[in-house]
């Protein structure tokens, strides 16, 4: 794993100097699959930087209802804990493991002070907000301009990039959830998508075309 760490501190464009401290600092964490990182009220002590796995982005409300934002993958690290960091705030989001994932835990104590030490940590930063702004943009934008049918294929194709795999292993009912919608409507469309052959439908999968 500490190869793994390497490459992927390495791929990041990290100077040396900062790249051994983060290692020194670090620490490993497994997170199983669909088991929460991050829940609404709670303060980020540390900044989770994926090495393996997917992590699903959520916005929670206060009735329980979700609504999916993003996925961070490998190399990427969660923007919104560090502005909670930055800004002594408590979580507003929930983070949750898509998949078996193995993350390395930054302390949030470091953070600030590394961002005016290490230009390359600074960059990091800045296109990692920029990053989750964008997908954040466009999670705005299908909720408000297109119609459920294409988020609900925007989200298949998302899903697919982020796993690298065509066969979404999600019910009706956690699709449903993650879109903030009901899971008659779901399994309607994704019939609709499945005779315009765009995806194909199994129990508890589905395989985009």
């Amino acid at each position: 794993m500490t190869d793994q760490l390497g490459v992927t501190l390495a791929g990041l464009g990290l100077e040396p100097e900062l790249i051994a401290e983060l290692e020194q600092t670090g620490r490993l964490m497994r997170v199983g699959e669909d088991v929460p990182l991050i829940s609404p009220g709670m303060r980020a002590m540390a900044l989770p930087l994926v090495i393996e796995g997917t992590l699903r982005i959520m916005r929670e409300d206060a009735e329980g209802n979700e609504i999916f934002l993003y996925y961070l993958e490998g190399g990427d690290a969660c923007a919104m804990s560090i502005s909670c960091c930055l800004g002594t705030q408590i979580s507003q989001f929930k983070a949750v493991a898509e998949t078996d994932t193995v993350l390395w835990m930054v302390p949030m104590n470091l953070v600030d002070e590394w961002m005016g030490k290490y230009r390359s940590f600074r960059k990091f930063v800045i296109d990692s907000y920029q990053q989750r702004f964008d997908e954040l943009m466009q999670t705005v934008d299908s909720i408000a301009f297109m119609n459920m049918d294409e988020r609900l294929m925007r989200y298949l194709l998302d899903k697919k990039q982020s796993s690298g795999s065509y066969v979404i292993h999600k019910t009706h009912e956690q699709i449903a959830q993650e879109l903030n919608t009901s899971r008659v409507v779901v399994s309607r469309l994704l019939k609709k998508l499945e005779r315009e052959e765009k995806v194909e439908l199994f129990r508890n999968r589905v395989e985009v075309m």
